[in-house]
């Protein structure tokens, strides 16, 4: 439950914010007030210190990547306000920091965010970067890629990026996650290549047929519903909430996955911690479940071929 901290403890008197003077004094001011607060992270972040430089410096309109001896640079009275304010605003309603900056990277872009999608964190943004190899050889033959659930967009905006010669397709059953997708594309200059459809999963997508299939549904299931911390119960339950085993998607989509790909394509699916329960469910399917280089990615990523999903589509067809 969140505990009552006062104003007086995050925005401090005027006399001890005469001492708050650089960059660094901010950023430590930030770490100590998050510390102290018990934060949770996850939504870009891991750490106080992270958190801290993701939301200072971006109320300073500063790059991640500036020179250290910025940090001893002295803040003008207005900036400094606005700095304490959106710690405040991240201690008292712990809001994720994207929600406060609507801002949040993904694949090395930078995407709008706000309250009507979740904040994008996937692992397979390493993917995308890479090009999915060396499932797909040649980048350049990637003509057609679908993006299920796509909330901010940010799957297949990126998969535009990096597979410059492919159109992409974007669903998602939220109205309001499409409009925030759209700013995305025109953010990246895509909207010629990337077509929403406001769709329940395949549902409205007609006959066509993708090389690649990506999906990051929703997998949490009942029983973490139930814990997660405040800062995740700001996103819309509607891209977190898939049953009791946090499966009812992924079976979804297994089941109807074959009609769409080619006969050389992948389909990508994350489950997340429902990666066990899937296992368990289909122990004679062969999941190739992926691993990722950079720590605090995560995991429950699973690749299954055309050829592998068509050889078992009975057995998912029978899933309940």
């Amino acid at each position: 439950m969140l505990r009552s901290i006062s104003i007086i403890r995050i925005i401090p008197p005027m006399n001890e914010q005469n001492e708050l003077l650089t960059l660094r004094d901010y950023l430590r001011f930030a770490v100590s007030r998050f510390q102290e607060a018990g934060l949770c992270y996850g939504h870009g972040t891991d750490n106080a210190w992270d958190e801290a430089v993701a939301l200072v410096l971006h109320s300073l309109h500063l790059p991640h990547d500036i020179s250290p001896s910025v940090l001893d640079a002295r803040l003008l009275p207005n900036e400094r306000l606005e700095i304490l304010k959106l710690i405040k605003e991240r201690v008292e309603k712990r809001l994720p920091t994207p929600y406060l900056t609507h801002e949040a990277w993904f694949a090395g872009l930078s995407f709008y965010v706000d309250d009507r999608v979740l904040v994008p964190r996937s692992p397979i943004a390493e993917l995308i970067e890479n090009q999915f190899q060396p499932w797909i050889e040649d980048a350049t033959q990637v003509q057609r890629v679908l993006d299920l659930c796509t909330g901010s967009g940010c799957i297949g905006i990126a998969c535009a990026k990096y597979f410059p010669k492919a159109q992409v397709d974007a669903s998602d059953i939220s109205a309001d996650a499409l409009a925030v997708a759209r700013i995305n594309a025109l953010r990246h200059q895509v909207e010629d290549r990337v077509n929403f459809y406001e769709s329940d999963l395949f549902q409205s997508l007609g006959q066509q047929k993708y090389d690649l299939i990506i999906s990051n549904p929703p997998y949490v299931s009942a029983a973490e519903m139930a814990e997660l911390p405040q800062e995740f119960q700001h996103e819309p339950r509607l891209g977190l909430s898939a049953g009791q085993e946090g499966l009812d998607f992924a079976l979804r989509i297994l089941q109807q996955a074959p009609r769409y790909l080619k006969p050389h394509g992948i389909l990508v699916v994350e489950v997340g911690n429902s990666e066990t329960a899937l296992a368990e469910q289909f122990p004679k399917v062969p999941f190739s479940w992926l691993e990722f280089q950079r720590a605090g990615d995560g995991g429950g990523v699973f690749l299954l071929t055309a050829e592998q999903l068509k050889k078992h589509q009975t057995t998912f067809e029978g899933a309940a």
